[in-house]
């Protein structure tokens, strides 16, 4: 049975601010791409320039048909030094709500997306005794351009950052860096996690006192299944990697699912991801049905938080293939929401073809990005995925399956 969706639900795609917009000089990352030895494959550089051209990109989203743009506020432009704001940098993300708002686009942003300023990297970053307060004061400073933001994200991915914050514990910035970038990371830092579930408490407060929006955050769920017998293994591994972020929304608005891949847990827990001919350009396991393990995860451990699918979709340079992975994830999404699973939206990773986290080779985009002149050239899966957007209906796996890639 098709699933004819309520007329609010959001279709659209998702960014973040260090990915596209180029040039975050005052960010931790740029430091790590930029230094005398950097310790990351390439750099981000001018990234596909979506600091200036962000209309473009918000322009070819909305007149494809979707209705949503979740993007990012860059802290460390709007705190280049602990204490300095950039006016100019505050009035420059208004400037893209209000973009958003013009062009038709629900505008769902995202205040902590991995990168920070170089300065709270310094003091410790996640580790610092004073993390939480020092995030509470940006989240107030960026309050007020909120107001009339319908969607607010934390922070993306706790639980990766919890990770990244562990390796730096236990090796140089440089080696986590590259663990990072290569996907070899060590388990969540357990401290770290506690430090991140506060400070989103805490932002979540500022944000309900001060606007109208519905406040979440996002977590990378690794959609893990267990191996023949390995059921407590299987709980141990969501423990570790997922629950306490989930748990921790429990009140909030929503609970952002980013799903991409499904990972197997055996006797002594999560196992690599095999080499196959079919591994996608990030080497995961080409699994759609990911998401609806994804879905039904956060839905029992939140114990019914609204979910919204903040991140979904493939690293290919096969847009066929990449129509083909939306269009099977799509069918597990319908079986949730017939479930009875209360989904409020899907927002494809990504809207451009961008940096990824040392790498450009990875291409997830609706937009292909020529780096060289910038220009825009949108691909044949966002036209389908706008199609999708318009009907505003999810129609059965038989569907999807007759459809030519």
């Amino acid at each position: 049975m098709n699933s004819t969706l309520p007329a609010e639900f959001l279709w659209g795609a998702a960014t973040s601010p260090h990915q596209i917009e180029g040039n975050n000089i005052a960010s931790d990352w740029w430091a790590l791409e930029n230094g005398d030895h950097p310790v990351v494959p390439e750099r981000s550089g001018d990234g596909v320039d979506s600091y200036h051209r962000y209309p473009e990109d918000m322009a070819l989203l909305a007149g494809a048909g979707l209705n949503a743009y979740r993007f990012g506020i860059e802290w460390a432009r709007i705190e280049p030094e602990r204490g300095q704001v950039s006016r100019a940098a505050l009035a420059h993300y208004r400037r893209m709500i209000d973009t958003a708002l013009e062009s038709g686009l629900t505008p769902v942003l995202t205040l902590h997306h991995f990168t920070g300023p170089r300065w709270f990297a310094g003091l410790g970053g996640w580790t610092n005794m004073h993390a939480v307060g020092h995030f509470a004061r940006f989240v107030s400073t960026v309050s007020p351009i909120l107001g009339d933001v319908p969607w607010i994200c934390t922070i993306n991915e706790p639980n990766m950052v919890a990770t990244m914050a562990g390796a730096q514990r236990a090796v140089p910035d440089a080696e986590a860096v590259r663990a990072f970038a290569t996907g070899a990371l060590p388990d969540p830092d357990p401290e770290a996690a506690r430090i991140l579930v506060e400070a989103h408490h805490i932002a979540t407060e500022i944000l309900k006192a001060e606007t109208d929006a519905a406040v979440g955050w996002s977590v990378a769920q690794q959609s893990f299944v267990a191996a023949p017998g390995c059921e407590d293994q299987l709980a141990q591994a969501n423990r570790l990697w997922e629950d306490p972020y989930l748990e921790a929304a429990r009140d909030d608005d929503f609970i952002g699912t980013q799903a991409y891949t499904s990972r197997l847990v055996g006797p002594d827990g999560p196992i690599p991801h095999p080499e196959d001919p079919g591994n996608t350009l990030t080497g995961w396991a080409y699994r759609p049905d990911a998401l609806g393990i994804a879905i039904r995860h956060a839905w029992q451990v939140t114990g019914g938080t609204p979910i919204l699918v903040t991140e979904n979709g493939i690293a290919t340079d096969d847009d066929a293939r990449r129509i083909a992975y939306t269009g099977a994830a799509l069918d597990h999404l319908r079986q949730t929401i017939a479930e009875g699973i209360d989904v409020r939206g899907y927002l494809h990773w990504s809207a451009l073809d961008n940096y990824e986290w040392g790498h450009w080779r990875p291409t997830f985009g609706l937009i292909g990005v020529d780096r060289a002149t910038f220009a825009r050239s949108p691909k044949p899966s966002l036209a389908w995925l706008g199609q999708v957007a318009r009907a505003n209906t999810l129609p059965t796996a038989e569907y999807w399956e007759n459809q030519p890639c």
